[in-house]
């Protein structure tokens, strides 16, 4: 088992919880283009505030299969 409060403390600590899709694209280092494209086929779990994207940290480690989906 994973553990989750661990990786979630360690990994990306510089960023906050809650980030911008320009903050993902560093964190994954890709494109934003990529990005985008990650989140509007939903391959990355994301919310949206009017028109902007707003991706929790945790569904980066999830994608990133360093933390156990809880769905």
């Amino acid at each position: 088992m994973k553990k989750t409060n661990e990786t979630y403390a360690a990994v990306f600590k510089e960023y906050p919880d809650v980030v911008t899709v320009e903050q993902m694209s560093k964190m994954l280092e890709i494109s934003t283009k990529t990005a985008y494209r990650l989140l509007k086929s939903n391959t990355i779990k994301h919310f949206m505030v009017g028109r902007i994207y707003k991706i929790p940290k945790y569904h980066i480690l999830v994608y990133l299969n360093l933390v156990d989906s809880q769905n």
